[in-house]
């Protein structure tokens, strides 16, 4: 997680799939839909798609690990996920306005809006486990992870 932010145009060919924190921790921990996120990786290393996440979503990872295992694993982390191929994507207004509007009217965690908004707004895949996700199904896609 090195705060490098890498801000691209996705091609209109190329689909982006969006990864929320708990994709990634599935992903991480080795959790059922390990292989789903790992393909998702290896398409987009061959180009066939992007991956993005918020830096909400990633900054969430990140408290996790440290909390849950110390600063040094966090560490750790952080240059795992440097090396994947996820577009990390920063919060300007239009995204933080349109988080705003599904939390408004969905209950589910303002760090998750972010996943969702960015996949509305991209017209993207969301990537997720999180039940969180159910009251958003009719508004964006979902690939779910068991």
């Amino acid at each position: 997680m090195s705060g490098e932010k890498i801000n691209r145009k996705i091609s209109s060919k190329m689909q982006a799939k969006i990864l929320d924190a708990h994709g990634l921790m599935v992903f991480l921990e080795k959790e059922p839909g390990y292989e789903k996120v790992k393909a998702l990786f290896v398409s987009a290393v061959e180009k066939k798609h992007a991956v993005l996440m918020t830096s909400v979503n990633w900054g969430e990872v990140y408290y996790i690990v440290l909390r849950e295992m110390g600063a040094r694993k966090a560490e750790e982390i952080e240059k795992v996920i440097g090396k994947l191929p996820i577009e990390v994507v920063d919060v300007d207004v239009s995204l933080a306005k349109e988080a705003a509007m599904l939390k408004a009217f969905h209950k589910m965690s303002y760090a998750d809006c972010f996943a969702a908004a960015l996949a509305k707004l991209h017209n993207g895949e969301l990537t997720t486990g999180d039940k969180e996700f159910k009251s958003l199904e009719r508004e964006i896609k979902i690939n779910w992870l068991p």
